[in-house]
């Protein structure tokens, strides 16, 4: 028997993804992202958000994907993940549902560019809808989290 989890629903491009909502603090409008010398290309800079500096990544980019304009649709979602914060900017973010984890498949190899390591698994909400759950941890390697603790002030 699954359980109930509340997710946010977000959008790279075509595709839809979610993040439990637990693991999110805030969703943000775009702001003014400060570089950051010699990161990662997907790492995009840091925000000062009420005080508290914290390190922006551009999802598309840490998936491969295209990089696009940002709209009035961009969002920037913090989200709460070993201990730290980090901003993902998305496309949009605009829903949050309730999944049965029942739903949920096995990730297969590549989802839409992304490698399964990133996923969580894949929700069938509708024959037609398709929901791409992001396994944090992967997104945010050891290894980038090194490098983005340095970033946090």
């Amino acid at each position: 028997m699954g359980v109930e989890i509340k997710v946010i629903v977000f959008k790279l491009g075509q595709e839809e993804y979610g993040i439990e909502v637990d693991k999110v603090q805030t969703i943000e409008r775009m702001m003014p992202i400060t570089r950051v010398p010699k990161t990662l290309a997907f790492v995009k800079g840091v925000i000062n958000l009420r005080g508290v500096v914290i390190p922006v990544i551009d999802l598309r980019g840490r998936f491969g994907i295209a990089e696009a304009d940002h709209t009035d649709q961009t969002r920037i979602i913090i989200v709460s993940a070993n201990e730290m914060e980090v901003g993902f900017i998305v496309d949009s973010a605009n829903d949050v549902i309730d999944l049965n984890t029942d739903i949920i498949d096995s990730p297969p190899d590549v989802v839409g560019g992304i490698k399964a390591k990133y996923l969580q698994g894949v929700a069938r909400i509708s024959e037609e809808r398709l929901l791409v759950m992001l396994n944090l941890s992967e997104v945010l390697n050891r290894n980038e989290i090194i490098q983005l603790e340095s970033l946090e002030g």
